[in-house]
């Protein structure tokens, strides 16, 4: 009896029929959407909640769905609108299986609907909130897992889904500055590229050809340019090949605990990109840190969950090094200054809030003036690149057709 009983375990869950659905709500507007369900009448059952009228109700077809990588993934956006979607409900009184069940059928996103659908499901079945949630570390961090915990805990929880879709719309918005300060020279470096891998393998050869059939020695410059040319065209296949290689062993190496403590401790050294990369630590080290100590969790589980969320190797070390002095009695202060990784004006600031019992407005203070200072940090780097790049393509463009042309002015200097 045992050996049927495991097979019927392990067979997996048949999937749910679509349903469509169409009514207006008390105020004549229409909505729309889907949702799974065994039967028709759960349907009614959840639109009743929703308090539509005049309710049109359609099983859908049938269809065969497959996923492909990267595609139909579950993005930032998505979970903002949902978090405060969930905390108006909460706040409306609203049962946390109900709110789950109506955000997963008013939702696009099939990955997401899944993901919501089984939380439900484990919710339902008793299990808190944050238990269900930490089932999908991939969509819903420890950040995230924690603050809610917090907030079931404390009984605030709108409170806190309201906090953490203010901290994720604010924290996108930081790596949307730095990512878009990388765009430009990331497009100019790939057209300069372009640009000279072209002139060097199709139109120096044809200038090459041109010049030999006029005879005489050829400028410096000129030979330059054309060895240049006949060594792409003999080596090109090897110097991809040797370019992917060093690729692949580079990320191999930034992947290992070694390789990424050494990449993070050069790259935030560096003269020119070290300050901006500290600043964006800065800013989220003290959002994060800011968000969890208003929220209630005790400051050694934050500082274990900002160390994780860091994003730099560095960082991370310098927070769990404060929170092992933390644990030892200490205050965050000393710990902080001592790591020489944070600025001495933010520990002298988290030092007043600690002492006058407001650190969490503290932290939130410093992190809106260092998103201030990654604004400017960023715009000054790009008005710095800029001119820069511009130089670098112009002098590769004409520096090719000083070389090409020199030989044409010796020619017709000597036909004079």
């Amino acid at each position: 009896m045992a050996a049927p009983a495991a097979a019927a375990k392990a067979q997996p869950a048949q999937q749910l029929p679509i349903w469509t659905w169409e009514g207006k709500t008390k105020t004549g507007e229409v909505k729309k959407g889907q949702m799974e369900a065994s039967d028709e009448a759960s349907v009614q059952q959840r639109l009743r909640a929703m308090a539509l009228q005049n309710v049109k109700i359609r099983k859908k077809g049938m269809q065969l769905s497959f996923k492909l990588p990267g595609i139909g993934g579950i993005s930032q956006k998505d979970i903002v609108i949902f978090t405060r979607q969930f905390a108006t409900m909460i706040d409306a009184g609203l049962p946390l299986v109900q709110c789950l069940d109506i955000l997963a059928s008013q939702l696009d996103n099939l990955a997401f609907r899944e993901v919501l659908t089984k939380v439900k499901i484990k919710v339902e079945s008793g299990s808190t909130l944050a238990d269900a949630l930490k089932d999908h570390p991939k969509v819903f961090d420890t950040l995230f897992v924690q603050l809610v915990a917090a907030g079931e805990i404390g009984g605030i929880l709108d409170t806190i889904l309201n906090r953490l879709a203010a901290y994720i719309e604010k924290n996108e918005k930081l790596k949307s500055r730095v990512k878009g300060a990388m765009v430009y020279p990331s497009i100019v470096l790939t057209v300069a590229i372009g640009v000279t891998v072209v002139l060097l393998l199709f139109v120096t050869p044809t200038f090459e050809k041109m010049f030999k059939d006029f005879g005489g020695a050829m400028p410096a410059p000129t030979q330059i340019v054309i060895d240049l040319s006949k060594f792409l065209q003999k080596y090109i296949l090897l110097m991809i090949g040797v370019t992917i290689a060093a690729a692949i062993a580079f990320r191999t190496w930034k992947n290992t605990n070694k390789g990424r403590e050494q990449w993070d401790r050069f790259t935030i050294q560096t003269p020119v990109f070290g300050p901006l990369i500290r600043k964006v630590a800065v800013a989220r080290f003290t959002r994060t840190l800011g968000t969890m100590i208003s929220s209630g969790v005790p400051i050694l589980d934050a500082l274990e969950v900002v160390a994780k969320s860091a994003g730099n190797s560095v960082v991370e070390k310098a927070i769990r090094y404060t929170k092992e002095k933390i644990s030892e009695g200490k205050t965050i202060v000393q710990p902080l200054a001592e790591t020489k990784v944070f600025p001495s004006m933010v520990v002298q600031m988290i030092g007043v809030g600690e002492a006058t019992g407001a650190m969490d407005q503290m932290l939130s203070k410093i992190a809106d003036f260092y998103d201030d200072e990654v604004d400017a940090a960023v715009a000054a780097l790009t008005s710095m690149i800029e001119p820069v790049m511009m130089v670098f393509l112009g002098g590769i463009v004409g520096g090719f057709l000083v070389a090409m042309y020199l030989p044409i002015f010796s020619i017709a200097g000597a036909v004079k």
